[in-house]
């Protein structure tokens, strides 16, 4: 890649990031504020700043409700190629939500043969997206970026039961991180240093997967990103989630965005192991 194109990459990803973490920090420079009830609440989102527009007159909106005998079994979708390796990284409280940051390479996931890199994951209290009118407590939703700026979202739903392997890593920093709320000023952004984060269990579930195209599902909303659901449900403890939202102030500690229409998309379903038995 030329030295133009990549400082133009780098440019495209750091307001894509940016737009990912509107409050704290970010709130701080816009002036704006989201929260998920109440005035600011995600039925306000489109008319709280000319860059959320897409929040309310976007067709293409997520997280969606998944109806499983409704899916089109797409005979063209391949298994998740995702290639992560163990490396340095920051925990970030963004007032609404906690995130796990990539500032290095720590690997990219194989969608419709391009390549995705891996930037950043965060965590939904509840789940966001439900199938066949399940909603699971938590959803984790690992964030992808090309080359050239687009987005695809792996998202892995949990259910409580034993530990989650990756939670079990950074436990004393999530415990640390709730000893530092974020200012509600907006000009404050917790960052904890991680070091080497081992994500190879977060490579599991890439046989079986649910496929659309939606949005973000926090503001400025952009549409066309491709979604990713796993067909596995992970486990994870009680104590984890709970864990997971004593950082967050009390407007976001339910940080889930409620379901959006599917306004005529195709949700696609890609199962390996059938695949393999009708051929």
């Amino acid at each position: 890649m030329a030295a133009f194109q990549k400082t133009i990459f780098f440019l495209v990803v750091a307001l894509l990031l940016s737009d990912l973490a509107t409050a704290c920090g970010e709130a701080g420079a816009s002036g704006v504020e989201f929260t998920y009830s109440g005035a600011a609440g995600p039925d306000k989102w489109g008319s709280l700043s000319p860059q959320f527009r897409a929040c309310t007159q976007g067709n293409r909106q997520s997280p969606v409700h998944i109806v499983k005998k409704e899916t089109v079994r797409n005979a063209n979708l391949k298994t998740l190629e995702r290639d992560y390796i163990p490396t340095n990284a920051t925990l970030v409280n963004n007032v609404f939500n906690i995130l796990i940051q990539y500032n290095q390479n720590v690997g990219s996931v194989i969608v419709n043969e391009k390549k995705y890199h891996l930037k950043q994951m965060h965590w939904h209290s509840p789940a966001e997206h439900t199938i066949d009118g399940v909603r699971h407590p938590v959803e984790l939703h690992l964030v992808h970026f090309s080359d050239d700026g687009n987005i695809t979202v792996v998202a892995v739903l949990y259910k409580f039961g034993s530990e989650d392997k990756l939670l079990l890593q950074i436990k004393d920093k999530v415990d640390e991180l709730a000893k530092d709320v974020c200012s509600l000023s907006g000009e404050k952004v917790t960052h904890i240093p991680l070091g080497v984060i081992d994500t190879k269990a977060l490579k599991h579930g890439s046989h079986k997967y649910y496929r659309y195209v939606g949005s973000l599902t926090s503001p400025p909303c952009t549409e066309n990103v491709i979604w990713n659901i796993a067909g596995k449900v992970r486990e994870m403890s009680e104590e984890q989630a709970a864990a997971l939202k004593a950082p967050l102030d009390v407007k976001y500690k339910h940080n889930s965005r409620p379901l959006q229409p599917l306004n005529g998309r195709t949700v696609e379903f890609y199962d390996k192991k059938k695949l393999t038995e009708t051929n």
